[in-house]
């Protein structure tokens, strides 16, 4: 079923199937930082994230969201709606973290009066420059429509995440999605979600997502083992 590489990413290969509306996405054992500047092998990890995403894109699927997700069909592998991805990180912001915080010279941890999204121009060359939504537009990369929507569904999906990690003791601090056009034209929610993508801190503040492998705090598969094992206890 599965035939040629299609892309070959930080975390993740995209292979062509049969369909040319379906693809395979296998996770990699490798995480990254620094847009792929360092890179390390962590035995474990992609079973662990293929796990987590396929968990929460059911969830996602089951409230109405549109994704690209069709089923697990092994550790490491899923099938997924092949689609043309926007080249926008859409990034939502609950508390000051990260990038944020060094942005604005705050200190991390500080609750946001409203959720805040942000776009990043999806491009490795120029490490993923914030932009705008006139920037967007400019590089039509989408047009007022496609971001109203984008934004839109983003803070849908964040209320949802947020509630099921704050079911099972975890507080959603920040993540990135990213969305693409299906075979009608249609946006969709593609990518992946998992700890590689967003910020949750547990009920002491300790970090139960990638800034543990940023940061040099511990065992990375050891934390999404935890993140892995809560999910299952969510209704």
């Amino acid at each position: 079923m599965m035939s040629d590489l299609l892309y070959s990413g930080k975390a993740k290969d995209l292979f062509l199937t049969d369909d040319e509306n379906i693809i395979v996405a296998r996770y990699k054992d490798q995480a990254t930082m620094l847009n792929g500047a360092r890179k390390e092998t962590i035995k474990g990890k992609g079973v662990l994230n293929n796990q987590i995403s396929s968990l929460i894109f059911r969830k996602l699927n089951a409230a109405g969201v549109a994704t690209h997700f069709i089923e697990k069909i092994s550790e490491t592998e899923q099938l997924n709606k092949k689609v043309s991805i926007i080249p926008l990180e859409v990034v939502l912001r609950n508390v000051t973290a990260g990038s944020f915080s060094k942005r604005f010279g705050l200190e991390e941890g500080i609750e946001l009066e409203e959720p805040i999204v942000e776009f990043y121009y999806k491009n490795d060359k120029l490490d993923d420059p914030f932009i705008n939504d006139e920037h967007v537009k400019f590089l039509k990369l989408a047009n007022d429509e496609d971001i109203a929507y984008i934004k839109a569904e983003t803070r849908r999906i964040n209320k949802l995440l947020s509630d099921w990690f704050h079911q099972i003791g975890l507080k959603l601090i920040d993540f990135k999605l990213e969305f693409g056009f299906d075979k009608d034209g249609k946006i969709i929610l593609a990518d992946e979600f998992s700890p590689d993508n967003c910020r949750l801190w547990d009920a002491q503040g300790h970090h139960m997502d990638k800034d543990v492998f940023r940061r040099g705090l511990g065992e990375l598969t050891d934390v999404y083992e935890v993140v892995w094992e809560k999910l299952q206890e969510l209704k």
